[in-house]
């Protein structure tokens, strides 16, 4: 997707959750597991992104999760939002930043229909277990993709 500020850009990442494993993907420019996500649109809003970025990498329809305690509410022309569960802002390199919104999702499935466009590498349902052993998964990634199995496992 295009870069909306040669300096910056708002993007969002999405930590799938099915059964007891979380989707990571194989980035095919940096070559490392990450989350499914990319750049927010300037015609869109987080949510409406996090749910494209996911349907357009890796074929899942998705329901983002929120903590009921603080329920959504509506109120004359406001469109309440599904906050992210994590932000952060990082350098991706010398001359561009991202704030990155972090989702969490639920999946109905975990058979991915992969994009022609968006290539990967490879994507992968990883385990808590296989998380915490993998040497090669970076620990910001992998401390996300533990507490969305923590939110979203299902005993």
């Amino acid at each position: 997707m295009p870069h909306i500020h040669e300096k910056i850009d708002f993007c969002v990442e999405v930590f799938v959750v099915y059964k007891n494993k979380v989707l990571l993907r194989k980035h095919d420019k940096y070559h490392i597991w990450l989350s499914v996500g990319g750049h927010i649109e300037l015609d869109e809003d987080p949510n409406q992104a996090a749910i494209r970025e996911v349907k357009e990498e890796v074929g899942l329809d998705v329901e983002l999760y929120f903590n009921h305690n603080h329920p959504l509410w509506k109120y004359a022309n406001y469109k309440e939002l599904i906050p992210p569960i994590f932000m952060n802002r990082h350098r991706i390199n010398e001359n561009h930043e991202h704030v990155t919104l972090t989702f969490f999702a639920k999946a109905k499935t975990d058979e991915l229909v992969l994009s022609e466009t968006e290539k990967t590498e490879n994507c992968k349902w990883f385990t808590s277990e296989e998380l915490e052993s993998a040497k090669d998964i970076k620990e910001d990634i992998k401390f996300y993709a533990l507490k969305a199995l923590e939110t979203l496992i299902e005993n």
